[in-house]
């Protein structure tokens, strides 16, 4: 029986419908998707067993395949099967386990999960006939497959890993301002005054309560990272770090920086967020794509007490003076289709919950 999404209430899909998906065939994988990777408001996605190095990134189109694309792009193939290196600067395809048969009115929006974003790897969704990454139209049916670019460390990987995520929603579940300042009103989205502007504006901490540190640079010669070694590595062998005494700091072009915002974040159990880039008129940088936030991030009834958001954060073209108190980038809120049975730090291993300036879980303490 196909999966039913014409009576769901509009918004983003739970793990307990996510669960339903699967278990109608709108979600599958070869192996079959494990319960570990079904997240409060997403799915895990794991990769396959080979990795194609090619010579661009590049987008399907209409009317085209991946499949296609790597016939014309392909420069070799990497076998991942005992664990391969993809190298620093490179551009790798990797076909994904799971694959999707979306209702019409399904839709979904894939994003790098957090400990991705934060060792600056570049991972993006690409779909056959795709013309975004990391948008999937609905009614999609076909393979999925991860862009892969590691920017500033080589990585060790193996098939089944999770790099990236997807999320489903069905109708419209994006908060417009006045809901978002409504919602800022009753649940308190934010520790301090809420910046709401087409979402709610994260700003960067340049002035820590103690001490002068206010994030890491990651270092031009590193070693390969085992992304299955967590607590691993010191951090002194991969990171700079950051100081500043007069709350600003200079953005070197081409660099990657781990910094965190000054703001603490909450999402009620009844909403999802997704971290959006802010103007790009304000400055020669850009903050990380990573960033979906579930239901229970930060907030008290998932044993929270707000969470700050670590800022993935590369400078462009021109060296840039960074500010305590910038405005960085933003949240878009969205409601869910309906509550979640598990929250983001509460019942399952969440790495982030109560995070401050935090490097990705490969790193020492």
């Amino acid at each position: 029986m196909p999966f039913d999404h014409t009576t769901l209430t509009p918004g983003v899909l739970p793990d307990s419908l996510l669960r339903d998906m699967i278990g109608t065939g709108a979600l599958s994988a070869d192996p079959a998707i494990t319960q570990a990777q079904v997240q409060p408001a997403s799915l895990d996605l794991r990769l396959g067993t080979t990795a194609y190095r090619v010579r661009a990134s590049f987008l399907a189109g209409q009317g085209r395949t991946v499949a296609d694309r790597l016939d014309a792009f392909e420069m070799h193939r990497v076998d991942l099967s005992g664990g391969a290196v993809l190298e620093k600067g490179c551009v790798y395809v990797v076909p994904l386990m799971e694959r999707l048969d979306l209702p019409a009115g399904i839709q979904a929006v894939a994003n790098a999960k957090s400990s991705t974003g934060r060792l600056d790897l570049l991972t993006r969704t690409i779909t056959d006939g795709g013309a975004e990454f990391d948008r999937i139209a609905p009614g999609y049916s076909g393979p999925l497959y991860a862009e892969i670019c590691p920017r500033s460390f080589s990585v060790l990987v193996r098939p089944g890993m999770r790099l990236n995520q997807i999320r489903f929603r069905t109708g419209e579940a994006r908060l417009d301002d006045a809901m978002l300042r409504n919602l800022h009103e009753t649940d308190g989205l934010v520790s301090g005054p809420a910046h709401i502007d087409d979402g709610l504006g994260f700003s960067v901490d340049l002035k820590p309560e103690r001490g002068t540190l206010v994030g890491y640079r990651a270092k031009p010669h590193t070693g390969v990272i085992d992304l299955d070694k967590i607590g691993h590595y010191d951090p002194a062998a991969y990171w700079e770090e950051v100081h500043s005494d007069d709350g600003q700091i200079i953005l070197d072009p081409g660099a990657f920086y781990i910094l965190v915002s000054r703001e603490a974040v909450h999402i009620p159990p009844d909403y999802a967020a997704e971290m959006a880039p802010y103007l790009a008129m304000v400055g020669e940088f850009r903050v990380h794509y990573a960033g979906f936030f579930d239901p229970g991030f930060g907030h008290a009834h998932a044993g929270g007490t707000g969470s700050r958001g670590v800022l993935e954060v590369r400078c462009h073209e021109a060296p840039f003076v960074l500010e305590h108190g910038q405005i960085v980038g933003r949240l878009v809120y969205e409601r869910m289709s309906k509550r979640p049975n598990v929250l983001y730090g509460s019942e399952i291993a969440s790495n982030y919950q109560g995070q401050g300036l935090k490097l990705s879980k490969h790193f020492r303490s």
